[in-house]
């Protein structure tokens, strides 16, 4: 019974459409500022932050094949994504996809996933933009920020040792900011979102072109040296990289055009920011020798390393704008992915009150914002970080999935078709979205938890077999299936009872 609650999708556009409707969104947006949304959120964190740890400690060299592999999943679900959005351009991205193909309960599950992706993923973001923020102003201005107002209580020191700072206050401040820019409205948004990317990808491309000339070719053998495994468990790890191209999806019911601008914004900046992401990396890995580059501010420190501080200074401006507009694109992707589950009444009506002026819901934007300041100010990065693939990967696998079963459903429904027919690219992107949640764990140290059961694991804290897997249980999965049991009980508990759909049912008996 749980998946013939589906909401029938010319309902779902109908009520997209109404205008007399309060809670309707305005399209402003169209393909270019789709593809520069696109861009704000994918280039940030993965290439400014992660792109060091995953060299060091889990790929070496061969990150560049890592963004590769990563960047193919990727393309799988953005066809998926490209195709599911423009036939249904409703605000809520996977969610509303899944409701109209595989169900309530899975719609609800996907959506509840969703905040892992950016709601957390804003956090992660945000604390990541604290560290080069500090830093920033510190080398500039020479203003020096109390280490106990940069960290929270749990956060540690290089050394390992507690800091026991108070909160990380850089961190609660931007979201703050960008929760008010998003208040005032869409296009106001993405106005800023435009500016700044110009200003991060000028960054980037000044990095290629001055780093290009001080790779040192040694510096690339060994090519591998984690192995065929590491690579892999670096593609998975660098896989926050990709995160944020779905994001535009999220922007469907307010894009004037979206059969042709959705796929447009999806599938170009994934090929924008892939190309871009292989190209750094190799000039980085080229630049330094990988196992030096287990550093916060990898991009910057290789311009330090080859003696250009001046141009780390520039880098570091470019790491801030990115970090911003990824956070400025997931915090707006959670506000929609909650306006659409409120407005079928699986949430309060609270998350769907659209404010009267700026058409934009702002009761949504306020708790949100409110919610994932705090968390940033007083959660590790760690902790907030590890979850954000999780429930990426699992969206990824839900729309894939959702697809082939959107096309039998509504023939009749126009839009981008993906290629090769309804099954295989979706059966490639939901295999290989797996496969990556399985490799989440190489090259993590405190990656698994053996379960109660009297078996070990290796040193290293990873299974030293893959039969072990059976009996040792990886840290992302292990809150990824607590965060699923507080989905579900939220869901049996309030929304199955006060869904539209449901409702409807019962009069209708």
């Amino acid at each position: 019974m749980l998946l013939k609650r589906i909401k029938p999708l010319e309902r779902i556009l109908a009520e997209s459409h109404d205008e007399s409707k309060t809670n309707t969104l305005k399209k402003t947006l169209g393909a270019g500022s789709l593809m520069a949304m696109g861009i704000g959120a994918i280039i940030g964190t993965g290439i400014f932050v992660l792109t060091g740890v995953a060299a060091a400690t889990r790929s070496g060299p061969a990150l560049t094949l890592s963004f590769v592999v990563a960047g193919i999943v990727s393309a799988l679900a953005a066809l998926c994504y490209a195709e599911v959005a423009s036939r249904i351009p409703i605000a809520g991205s996977a969610y509303t996809f899944t409701y109209a193909t595989l169900g309530e309960f899975i719609a609800w599950i996907i959506g509840w996933d969703l905040v892992l992706e950016y709601a957390l993923g804003a956090s992660t973001v945000s604390i990541g933009w604290s560290g080069y923020f500090t830093t920033f102003v510190k080398n500039v201005f020479g203003w020096i920020i109390p280490e106990q107002w940069q960290h929270n209580y749990w956060d540690v020191g290089p050394t390992g040792l507690p800091i026991h700072g108070i909160m990380n206050l850089p961190a609660f401040c931007i979201i703050l900011l960008i929760g008010v820019l998003l208040y005032r409205g869409t296009r106001e948004s993405a106005l800023v979102n435009n500016i700044i990317v110009v200003i991060k990808v000028s960054v980037v491309l000044f990095f290629i072109a001055l780093g290009s000339g001080h790779v040192n070719p040694s510096n690339w053998v060994p090519y591998f040296p984690f192995g065929i495994n590491g690579m892999l468990g670096g593609a998975a790890f660098i896989f926050f990289a990709y995160i944020g191209f779905d994001a535009v999806s999220t922007a469907a019911e307010e894009t004037k055009n979206p059969k042709r601008d959705l796929p447009i914004g999806i599938l170009g900046s994934l090929a924008v920011c892939t190309i871009l992401y292989i190209i750094v990396v190799a000039i980085l890995t080229g630049m330094v020798p990988y196992n030096q580059l287990n550093v916060p501010s990898p991009v910057a420190f290789a311009m330090d390393h080859v003696g250009l501080g001046w141009a780390s200074t520039i880098i570091s401006i470019g790491a801030l704008a990115g970090l911003t507009t990824v956070l400025l694109v997931m915090m707006f992707g959670q506000t929609r992915i909650f306006f659409a589950m409120s407005r079928d009444g699986l949430l309060p009506a609270t998350f769907s009150k659209v404010h009267p002026k700026y058409r934009t819901p702002g009761t949504s934007t306020i708790i949100f914002t409110i919610m994932i300041a705090f968390i940033a100010a007083f959660t590790p990065i760690n902790v907030v970080g590890s979850l954000a693939n999780m429930g990426t990967l699992a969206a990824f696998i839900l729309v894939s999935v959702a697809l082939p079963i959107l096309r039998k459903r509504y023939p009749g429904t126009d839009g981008f078709t993906v290629p090769f027919g309804p099954y295989v690219i979706p059966v490639l992107s939901a295999v290989s979205a797996f496969l990556l949640m399985l490799y989440l764990s190489v090259g993590s140290p405190m990656a698994y938890i053996p379960l109660p059961f009297g078996f070990s694991t290796s040193a290293a804290g990873a299974p030293s077999t893959w039969s072990q897997l059976n009996f040792a249980l990886p840290l992302p999965w292990m809150g990824f299936l607590v965060w699923l049991l507080i989905g579900w009980a939220i869901y049996f508990l309030y929304s199955r009872s006060h869904s539209n759909v449901g409702r409807e049912e019962a009069l209708n008996k």
